[in-house]
């Protein structure tokens, strides 16, 4: 036993959590790197993939710490994968990255971290963990404003909070590329993940899907109910989308307004229709204590946040001025300034 608080990092392989790691090195820490091997099949445009784990490896070597590699794929095609099909089916748009850290970061490792002696788990998040004068902790916006990832992480409790550590969260990404310059780190120069790891660039979100379920053609019909025209597949359409309807040009830009996975029918209108005062939620939860007040409410993980009221129900998003329909399936992160104080999903 070293005495030196022992930190579990999450490293994906990427250069956000091989810095994280050299960062709590050098404060100290007693590090061990962990890479978790969540999805068996072809990856080509996220973490998942076998290049990506000997990254993590080869950076562990680099740094002069123990790795090893969890397998939890049963846990991500139970919690992600298998409810990334469900909510497609159903037609809702589905939020995979959320939940896998919902799942797998920050329960499934958080839970074997502790069983294993460790005190901490380390992420290469762009985010901030902030403790408040009453001891409660929250998770706040990154320090640069293009990467900030509070938005993926913000289910985390204060349970969760006070075992998590996010060391990146107070640098620029400029500065984690030039810190793993620094260290001579192979992966200083590795561009950052994209997309969803278990769809590939090459297949395509369409063929992951026909794989898993029955993709069903469906009517594009306007406000009114009349037929403007067909999708191949309503379990492909969101709310929001403008293009891939196969519409006829020359009118005025359609959006998605509604998509009815039972009915097989996508609803389209104007932008000005696409607008909407409230949201439905479900699943709300708070960081440490009920809000009270104004918030301002994040709906996509590069959205902007804009100004917005909970109803005292909690299932009901009122926003001070009307904003574009939020696909149901989506997280809707709230906002104290740049504070998380609470998330839920909007129905």
């Amino acid at each position: 036993m070293t005495g030196r608080p022992r930190v579990v990092v999450a490293m994906s392989g990427g250069v956000d959590s091989s810095v994280a790691a050299a960062l709590l090195i050098e404060a100290g820490h007693d590090v061990t790197g962990v890479t978790m091997k969540l999805w068996g099949g072809e990856s080509d445009t996220g973490c998942c993939s076998v290049s990506d784990v000997d990254d993590a490896r080869r950076v562990a070597d680099e740094l002069g710490i123990d790795h090893h590699v969890f397998n939890f794929g049963d846990d991500f095609e139970a919690n992600v994968v298998g409810p990334y099909v469900a909510d497609h089916a159903a037609g809702r748009t589905p939020n995979p990255c959320v939940e896998c850290n919902r799942h797998l970061k920050f329960d499934k490792l958080l839970r074997r971290a502790s069983a294993l002696g460790f005190d901490s788990v380390a992420t290469g998040h762009h985010a901030r963990v902030v403790r408040r004068r009453d001891g409660a902790r929250r998770v706040a916006r990154g320090a640069d404003r293009a990467k900030d990832q509070s938005y993926v992480v913000a289910m985390l409790d204060q349970g969760q909070l006070h075992r998590v550590l996010m060391p990146v969260g107070e640098l620029t990404k400029a500065e984690v590329r030039a810190s793993a310059r620094r260290l001579g780190l192979r992966t200083a120069a590795k561009p950052d993940s994209q997309d969803v790891c278990f769809v590939t660039a090459a297949s395509g979100r369409a063929e992951f899907l026909g794989r898993r379920l029955p993709l069903s053609p469906g009517r594009v019909l306007d406000r009114s109910g009349v037929e403007l025209g067909r999708v191949d597949a309503v379990e492909l359409v969101t709310v929001g989308q403008r293009r891939g309807l196969g519409l006829a040009g020359g009118a005025a830009p359609r959006y998605v307004l509604a998509v009815d996975a039972v009915a097989a029918t996508v609803t389209v209108g104007s932008r000005r229709d696409l607008l909407h005062d409230v949201v439905g939620l479900s699943g709300l939860r708070w960081s440490h204590q009920r809000f009270a007040g104004p918030v301002l409410a994040q709906c996509s993980a590069h959205g902007i946040a804009r100004p917005a009221q909970l109803d005292p129900s909690g299932a009901i998003l009122r926003w001070e001025r009307p904003q574009r329909r939020v696909a149901p399936g989506q997280s809707v992160v709230f906002y104290d300034g740049d504070e998380v104080v609470g998330s839920a999903l909007a129905t």
